[in-house]
């Protein structure tokens, strides 16, 4: 399905979204994968229990065995045998900064993935795919390094207390007046952890009797943090502004269940790029129905700020929308800036009543003095205030790469969801074994790809998620784009039955389709 919404009155730019529908004969096939990958481990489950195949699995000790199970028995099934199977392609150890290129520790397993051991060599200059350092911040050269260099030797590495009692610095009152000014709100405020920033932050801000309209696609931290505030939790389809404004109809309408009283407060969380699925939010239609039905609007920028709009101010910038429109802006510093923490920004009274009331806020130790100066500088450099036009340069690359990525891929006949803004390329693998095997190859290639399957996708939708970065140059990305169009005709993952027509007389943003037989 190919969304391109061009509305007068609330789009000021075009607005291209695809999400190709998944081919019949792949989505049965992928089916068949899995019931293959479950009966295997229906066998093998059988030869554990009788011994005939050794048991490496964490089991209950034998004088627990009438307690209640520590382990999900079906969590515990799918760890064992369909993840164990391609637990090589994720948490590997790199050794260097993760910038465009990292350097990854070799190691292998000679007993099918359940341990492994080092080699002691080191893989060089491997093209980081799978960072989201989307400016290029992330570096151990530059004014960003120098600076927090100087400020560890001045400050030390931790505070050793929160903010309300020894452990609030100049430095933190320095951060977040810069945000308040990038951000164009009135106020605020720095955590030290971006998952906690939503998780900690939402139960402060609603609670019993309060209604959290949630995407369906949000992330974890604001699924947790919406489950911790003990507020009513509705769900509406992904960016469906229709599910949305049924669910808000409802709401004010019938009331909280049994009483019928009105609700407290009724709150949509939103996402401005979801991580998954490299769509971006459509807030123009989202403000317009918070107006419309007077609701409140939490903002998750995590990583569309610094990747988004023409001066890397995030979402709001990207639709040319007021920040004022938005009640809680909420982003994290560990993606575009390089560094690490997350911060909520909003109206004064907002961010005063988080600083009293916000256990993130109360009860977690202060950032770190280094990790403040490396956003700041970052910043600083965004804004242009350091004397140089780097960082608007980043912006516009980061921009550039993405567009250039996005087409190119499609051009090739893969299926590549999302926006064609979004620097979040996920590239769709669907059958199981092609998962492990798409991120192996790749390595093998000097490519670090990030491969993702269920539960964090549903079980037909696996696909590998590229991150775009400032500080991929086009040489890294035509290597890349071989490598990745090599793999594709190997694995045959060449899916589309749209191809891009790629015409070379053809202006950069433009596309054209043509229908192609299956």
């Amino acid at each position: 399905i190919n969304h391109i919404v061009h509305n007068g009155g609330l789009y000021k730019r075009p607005f291209n979204e695809a999400f190709e529908e998944t081919p019949m004969l792949v989505a049965v096939l992928t089916y068949v994968g899995y019931g293959v990958l479950t009966l295997f481990g229906y066998l093998r489950d059988f030869m554990r229990h009788w011994k005939i195949e050794k048991c490496q699995n964490a089991t209950e000790r034998e004088e627990q065995k009438d307690f209640v199970p520590l382990y999900q028995d079906f969590e515990n099934f799918y760890n064992r045998n369909l993840y164990m199977r391609i637990r090589d392609s994720w948490n590997r150890p790199i050794c260097s900064v993760p910038g465009a290129k990292v350097d990854m520790m070799e190691r292998v397993s000679h007993d099918y993935n359940w341990t492994f051991t080092y080699t002691g060599r080191v893989i060089k200059d491997i093209i980081n795919m799978g960072s989201y350092n989307y400016l290029g911040f992330a570096q151990n050269t530059g004014a960003c390094q120098e600076a927090a260099a100087k400020v560890l030797s001045q400050y030390g590495a931790g505070v050793c207390s929160t903010r309300q009692e020894m452990g609030n610095l100049d430095k933190h009152e320095e951060l977040e007046k810069l945000v308040a000014r990038f951000l164009g709100v009135e106020s605020a405020m720095a955590y030290g952890m971006g998952f906690a920033t939503n998780s900690m932050n939402i139960p402060a801000l609603v609670g019993k009797g309060c209604l959290i309209l949630s995407d369906e696609l949000n992330h974890a931290s604001l699924v947790l943090g919406a489950r911790l505030s003990g507020a009513t939790i509705r769900i509406f389809k992904h960016n469906n502004m229709q599910s949305l404004e049924k669910l808000l109809k409802d709401a004010i309408v019938h009331g909280q269940p049994r009483t019928r009283r009105p609700w407290k407060k009724i709150l949509i969380l939103v996402e401005g790029i979801y991580s998954m699925e490299g769509s971006i939010v459509r807030l123009p239609e989202v403000i317009a129905l918070k107006k419309k039905y007077k609701s409140y609007l939490y903002l998750d920028e995590a990583h569309s700020i610094g990747a988004l709009g023409p001066s890397g101010r995030g979402v709001v910038e990207y639709f040319g929308l007021n920040p004022e429109d938005v009640d809680v802006m909420m982003g994290t510093f560990t993606k575009s800036f390089g560094a690490a923490g997350g911060y909520i920004g909003g109206k004064k009274e907002l961010i005063d009543y988080l600083r009293t009331y916000s256990h993130s806020a109360v009860y977690a130790t202060s950032m770190s003095p280094p990790v403040v100066e490396q956003i700041i500088t970052s910043i600083k450099c965004i804004m242009g205030e350091d004397g140089t036009t780097i960082g608007e340069a980043r912006v516009q690359q980061l921009a550039e790469n993405t567009r250039y990525f996005r087409r190119r891929l499609k051009e090739m006949g893969f299926i590549i969801y999302g926006n064609e803004d979004s620097p979040v390329v996920p590239l769709m693998l669907y059958m199981p074994a092609k998962i492990g095997a798409f991120g192996r190859e790749m390595l093998k290639r000097n490519i670090g790809v990030v491969v993702v399957g269920f539960p964090a996708t549903p079980i037909i939708e696996s696909r590998a998620r590229f991150c775009l970065s400032a500080a991929h140059t086009k040489e890294m990305l035509d290597t890349a784009l071989k490598e990745i169009n090599e793999v594709g005709d190997l694995l045959q993952l060449k899916y589309s039955r749209r191809r891009l027509v790629p015409l070379l007389d053809r202006p950069f943003d433009e596309t054209t389709y043509e229908e192609t037989e299956d």
